[in-house]
């Protein structure tokens, strides 16, 4: 490992967010506050100070900057102005591009135009692929006088190239993972070697902070954790809706996308009116609060901060549009909101998946779930040690 002062790192940081890392004096104030430090995780002033000396390997093997929830209390109280919560933030999309072997990543959080024109050429293939089948088909397959959804887009072959496209990305998604893996526990570390309970236990904390996100608002303070609990709350209320609307493209396109009108009783119904409801919400509140940056953790956005709810937004719209536009039986208008919704889809699956949401959902219990497999291996080590 490298102990030479690399003054290049601040300024890459800056490219990722950080907004004022070399102000910082290392007082530990920032420490000090966090109610989720701990003595083998003395974040954020550890994670600042290799920012600063330019330790690159100690940072990428870190699982530091994963273990903040953002909170921003270091900022609050920060006597030099340095924004420890904007490093830390900036930190993570940094170790998202250095998990990233694709290189995608680097280039998704370091410049707009990158973003705009990935967001363009995604959203084409959809378009691409739905002009070409009805050239091939003559276009026979579309009914004016009525709405045939199906007919526009065949549901079965919607529905291939969707299950393909998410494998495609989830295999990436778990490259970068293995990736992030070999980088905390180390080039020569020996994944044989370790016990079978120190997996059991990493395994048992991923699926946990996965599903549940207690860390946030765990260790605070009565008075703070109304707080956190208030967006631990908001955060799960998001992802309900974002996960139902997965699950009804991915597994279930083959039943939600029908052109049979199901009672209004039915569950496919509700499912995504439950979706529709709690996405526009959701969105637009954390639209609307970065704008109007009253929060501690909104008074900087990085441009990647606004893609997530902004395709929230645009998909909740635009799906709810061709639900009411085939109840009007409206042709035209169904088909060309339905085409522009498949492409915000796809748009949203092929940035999002690389740099935004994804990534902290699954990066974030992994590092915690990496650190607890260390410390069952350390235990099950010295049980077996023998005694003096």
């Amino acid at each position: 490992m490298s102990t030479r002062v690399d003054s290049t790192l601040i300024k890459e940081l800056k490219e990722y967010g950080a907004i004022n890392p070399e102000a910082c004096i290392n007082c530990g104030n920032c420490t000090a506050i966090c109610p989720l430090t701990t003595s083998e995780h003395p974040f954020v002033r550890r994670t600042i100070r290799s920012v600063q000396m330019g330790l690159r390997d100690r940072l990428v093997a870190s699982i530091d900057p994963w273990l903040c929830y953002f909170c921003g209390d270091c900022s609050i109280t920060c006597p030099r102005g340095a924004e420890p919560a904007e490093t830390m933030m900036a930190t993570r999309r940094w170790l998202i591009a250095q998990y990233d072997m694709s290189g995608k990543a680097k280039k998704l959080y370091t410049s707009e135009k990158h973003v705009a024109f990935t967001i363009f050429r995604t959203s084409l293939l959809p378009l691409v692929l739905l002009i070409a089948y009805h050239i091939i088909t003559g276009g026979s397959k579309i009914a004016t006088d009525r709405v045939v959804l199906n007919d526009f887009a065949p549901v079965m072959w919607v529905w291939a190239i969707v299950l393909l496209h998410f494998a495609i990305l989830g295999w990436h998604l778990v490259r970068n993972s293995l990736n992030m893996i070999r980088n905390v526990l180390g080039p020569n570390a020996n994944l044989a070697s370790i016990p079978l309970g120190a997996y059991v236990a990493g395994a048992k904390d991923f699926v946990i902070h996965f599903f549940s996100q207690r860390q946030w608002w765990s260790k605070c303070d009565p008075e703070e954790r109304k707080v956190e609990i208030s967006r631990w709350f908001k955060h799960m209320l998001l992802m309900s809706g974002y996960g139902i609307m997965l699950i009804l493209i991915v597994p279930l396109l083959w039943w939600f996308q029908t052109d049979e009108f199901y009672p209004i009783y039915h569950p496919q119904r509700w499912l995504g009116y439950y979706a529709t409801v709690i996405l526009i919400y959701t969105s637009v509140e954390i639209l609307l609060s970065r704008r109007a940056k009253k929060e501690e953790i909104h008074r900087f956005s990085h441009p990647t901060d606004w893609l997530f709810p902004s395709f929230l937004l645009v998909a909740a719209v635009t799906g709810i549009l061709v639900h009411i536009f085939r109840y009007m039986s409206l042709p035209w208008p169904t088909y060309i909101i339905y085409t522009i919704h498949v492409m915000a889809m796809v748009a949203m699956l092929d940035t999002e998946v690389g740099i935004g949401k994804w990534t902290h959902l699954v990066y974030r219990p992994l590092a915690l779930s990496l650190d607890a497999m260390k410390r069952k291996a350390q235990e099950l080590a010295e049980a077996l040690a023998p005694a003096d």
